[in-house]
């Protein structure tokens, strides 16, 4: 198997990972986006309609005249919010007023993050924002200030005595080569 398709099969267990994880736990239709280079769209889908297939309710793609000529080009974080604000507003006007948020395979960043954080502005219910994993600020983690050592994470090894040379009073004299010492005059 090439890596090619290795990383395809990893895309597509995902895919099917979070969308099977919606559709358990959910009784709300889901929006499901599309990411390409070029465009973004997203779907309002209901899979408790009959059959279980699905049935979609509302969408909105850069692909769409009004969109396209709003934004430019589609492949951007800014087209992202458009699509999230029209797919809202189709949406209300629909009468759905919650869904959960179906990022497929995408990481929730970028032009997904903003696609749904202008979809939630827009009025559209998805659920509470995730919480960003950040740092906290604890005595132990913290960074230590310029200048000064903080806690060693490694385990303190015992020290071994050491032999450490006597101290003498006098400098040693290095050895210097005969070009190197100053001519003494005779007299």
């Amino acid at each position: 198997m090439t890596r090619i398709k290795a990383i395809q099969r990893q895309r597509q267990r995902r895919r099917f990972r979070v969308r099977n994880k919606l559709k358990r736990c959910s009784t709300r239709p889901r929006l499901s986006v599309f990411r390409s280079h070029k465009h973004i769209s997203a779907q309002l889908i209901d899979d408790s309609a009959a059959g279980g297939q699905g049935r979609t309710l509302v969408a909105a793609s850069t692909l769409e005249r009004e969109i396209r000529a709003e934004v430019g080009y589609g492949g951007n974080c800014r087209a992202a919010a458009v699509v999230g604000r029209v797919i809202a507003q189709r949406a209300l006007a629909a009468g759905v007023r919650k869904a959960v948020f179906d990022r497929r395979e995408y990481k929730y960043h970028g032009r997904i993050a903003a696609l749904a954080d202008a979809a939630r502005d827009a009025g559209l219910d998805l659920g509470p924002k995730a919480p960003r994993d950040e740092p906290q600020d604890s005595p132990a983690k913290k960074k230590p200030a310029a200048g000064q050592k903080g806690p060693s994470t490694k385990a303190a090894k015992p020290k071994s005595p050491q032999k450490s040379p006597p101290a003498s009073d006098k400098p040693k004299d290095t050895p210097q080569s005969p070009q190197s010492k100053p001519a003494e005059s005779e007299g």
